[in-house]
């Protein structure tokens, strides 16, 4: 990376219109809760909750790879999803509520807090992402089992891309 790439400025443009809250202003946000969390988790495609961190820490995974990682019992609920490295940093520009990735690769990975502040649907959107990143680095055959739309251009169940 160069350094004129590393210090150029991150702007609005890169943040999709989900997590700009666009039309969200000012209306308060209701706060997912860890069974919508959980529930939201295990909606995807083969996806499962495992606990290789002790009782406490669920940990969801696609084909054995993590995307979300959450102690579901923590106030307030906290989760961290894997993102694209500039829009991760964008995100936690941009938003209180969305902090470098807890005892993660910061790079890769947000953790965010699910106190309110957020729109639900944003935080859907995230967690689709997360998985969206993982799935897309599996193998062809594993995409395939799952149903991933990916391949074709378009991104995941065919959300158009964001990641």
């Amino acid at each position: 990376m160069t350094a004129e790439r590393a210090a150029a400025p991150f702007s609005d443009a890169m943040i999709p219109a989900y997590a700009r809250g666009a039309g969200r202003r000012g209306v308060p946000a209701r706060a997912m809760n860890a069974a919508a969390l959980r529930r939201r988790c295990l909606a995807l495609p083969g996806s499962e909750e495992t606990f290789p961190f002790g009782p406490l820490t669920s940990v969801f995974k696609v084909s054995g790879k993590m995307f979300a990682l959450s102690q579901l019992g923590s106030d307030p609920l906290r989760v961290s999803l894997k993102c694209d490295p500039a829009l991760a940093r964008g995100l936690r520009e941009a938003h209180a509520g969305i902090l470098p990735g807890y005892h993660l690769n910061k790079r890769h990975w947000n953790t965010v807090v699910l106190d309110g502040s957020l729109p639900e649907a944003m935080v859907r959107d995230m967690i689709e992402d997360s998985y969206d990143l993982v799935v897309s680095k599996l193998p062809r055959s594993a995409r395939s089992a799952l149903g991933w739309a990916g391949d074709g251009g378009a991104r995941g169940r065919g959300r158009g891309g964001v990641v």
